[in-house]
């Protein structure tokens, strides 16, 4: 009998995943539509569920799906959504089981009010807090830590709502970049450290909010600024109240989001993706240059690395591996097994290509190496004579803490095995990996205002490293 295979967190999909992405507009009569257009642009972000919550400023309106967005949010669904301003979400979960109750945006009715929350990041204290809210009779309806911060504005003392909004997230520790809708404004809040990018734009007389400024070229919105780390930022009919709930501390915006996580087409951290992949690949091919006679990337996250490298180089650019775009959730694998289907079923050589070449083969990252494996054997079985696997970022040594999911550090082949191990491991001629200087130097980070805990093993947070630290001595 043939097999039906879930599409999920396959070993096959040996990458990290995108954590989540969201988007606000306020001020547009269709704002639903809009805020689905700006999860459509940022479905890269997380792919598990999406949701979308508006409001007319008397009733509020909350959709929520597992799938795609674009499989969610059917006509008859978006038609259910009427009003003037939206938040949205698109999820990939990093606490928090995957389930319907865990989607987002979370909407609960409190003493502040109808409030709806999407977020981006991960609280490193959120266990810590729901125990103690727990204890004092908080009833919690989902495992995901976003809800947290719903119960510690519902407790506030504070006269309004912004100053609740700002003493829940004076008591929270970690990543987030999230979006709180009421009936008749929206707040968009940054964590002091400004982990996870957030940013403000503008469409006529709209103001509108998201992870990512491709969500603005999609809506023809125009980008504005970022939201500040450490910032509150009120948007109501009024216009825009900026407070600062709590001091700046040294930034650490997540590198990764410019070596894989953004698309090449957005601003972020108020750089350019594209450019700072191309330099990856540039500054890639002088550490780490190959005698071939092809570089090919892996696609399509290894393109603009690929172009930088073929560029420094003079090795002529190829596109030796096609993407297949339109896997589903599900596919069905026969019954007679095929080695490393899931890898072919997302990629296929060009024979004709690639017979008796040397190829430069670049990829963004090794996480596990079981799929760096698999493509490797499978270019040797498409006739390449020789590869030389090139990786646009250092080992991955350590997992991330701060909205991103990882496996654990046991699981990270770089945490426990030598560059050579790992060429051994995947079957490649040779293998290079751009170092941490190099990749400070792509996003001119001449301050430390990266993190960078996952190539280092050292965590920004207090908190993370002592419990890191205690792992260890295990």
């Amino acid at each position: 009998m043939n097999s039906l295979i879930q599409i999920g967190r396959r070993i096959d999909d040996d990458h990290f995943h995108d954590e989540c992405g969201i988007f606000a507009i306020f001020g547009e009569e269709e704002a639903a539509k809009l805020t689905y257009l700006g999860l459509y642009a940022l479905q890269h972000r997380g792919q598990e569920s999406a949701g979308i919550a508006a409001t007319d400023g008397v009733q509020f309106h909350v959709e929520r799906g597992m799938g795609l967005v674009q499989d969610v949010f059917v006509p008859e669904v978006l038609a259910r959504l009427p009003g003037t301003a939206a938040i949205g979400h698109t999820r990939y979960s990093t606490a928090g089981d995957t389930t319907l109750t865990n989607a987002q945006p979370l909407a609960s009715e409190c003493n502040k009010g109808k409030l709806a929350l999407a977020h981006n990041g991960n609280l490193t204290n959120a266990l810590e807090l729901r125990r103690t809210l727990e204890h004092k009779g908080s009833i919690f309806q989902t495992t995901s830590d976003t809800e947290v911060i719903l119960h510690l504005i519902a407790r506030s003392k504070a006269g309004n709502l912004t100053g609740a909004i700002a003493d829940a997230f004076g008591q929270v520790e970690g990543a987030y970049s999230l979006l709180i809708l009421t009936r008749d404004e929206i707040f968009a809040v940054r964590d002091p450290r400004g982990f996870r990018p957030l940013a403000l734009g503008r469409r006529g007389g709209c103001w509108t909010v998201a992870s990512e400024t491709c969500a603005f070229d999609l809506i023809g919105a125009e980008y504005v600024r970022d939201i500040e780390p450490g910032e509150l930022l009120r948007i109501s009919k009024s216009g825009i109240e900026s407070i600062h709930f709590a001091p700046e501390k040294l930034h650490q915006h997540c590198i990764f989001e410019h070596v894989y996580f953004a698309r090449p087409d957005s601003l972020v951290f108020g750089r350019p993706v594209n450019p700072t992949r191309e330099k990856l690949g540039r500054l890639l091919a002088r550490e780490h240059p190959a005698i071939a006679d092809m570089v090919v990337p892996v696609p399509d996250s290894g393109v603009p690395a690929a172009i930088g490298y073929a560029a420094e180089s003079g090795i002529p650019f190829r596109m030796g591996l096609i993407r297949n775009h339109y896997i589903g959730r599900t596919f069905i694998e026969p019954e007679q097994a095929i080695r490393d289907f899931g890898v072919r079923l997302k990629l296929n050589p060009v024979r004709r290509l690639l017979e008796g070449q040397r190829v430069v083969l670049i990829d963004d990252s090794i996480v596990r190496g079981t799929t760096s494996r698999k493509i490797v054997r499978m270019m040797r079985e498409a006739g390449v004579a020789e590869v030389h696997m090139r990786i646009s970022c250092p080992p991955t040594v350590s997992p991330c803490h701060y909205g991103i999911d990882t496996p654990t550090r046991d699981e990270l082949i770089g945490s426990h095995n030598s560059v050579e191990q790992i060429r051994e491991f995947i079957g490649a001629d040779s293998l290079g990996y751009l170092s941490l200087a190099s990749l400070r130097a792509a996003v001119e980070d001449t301050d430390g205002k990266f993190c960078t805990s996952c190539y280092t093993g050292v965590y920004p947070t207090e908190g993370v490293q002592l419990e890191v630290e205690a792992h260890r001595g295990c």
